[in-house]
């Protein structure tokens, strides 16, 4: 994990959280969706995430099978749930003091 991921990692799970939330996610479904915002993402930091969230009860995984293939799945818990919902309000508040200068129309 580079220097700048390790400062993104809670907003990664955060992320990862949002998803789960709406729809199943599975680990390189997850690496893509990543990719798309520029978090450059590998199965051995991503994967260990997801089994954190996963053991702090956040997650719930299982195992679904498509022919000789096997994906495990994740989605959020009640308690996911709420951490997201609560995670907003402090990510809400800090995105206002990052951009209080550019809301206030001083430009930086």
């Amino acid at each position: 994990m580079t220097a700048n991921q390790e400062l993104y990692s809670g907003l990664i799970r955060l992320h990862i959280l949002h998803h789960a939330c709406r729809e199943p996610i599975y680990g390189l479904g997850m690496i893509e969706e990543l990719g798309h915002h520029g978090y450059r993402m590998s199965p051995g930091t991503l994967y260990p995430m997801l089994h954190g969230l996963e053991s702090k009860g956040y997650l719930r995984s299982s195992e679904v099978r498509s022919g000789r293939r096997a994906r495990r799945n994740y989605r959020a818990t009640a308690r996911g749930r709420k951490a997201l919902n609560e995670a907003r309000e402090k990510v809400r508040e800090l995105f206002g003091e990052l951009f209080e200068d550019e809301f206030a129309g001083d430009g930086g």
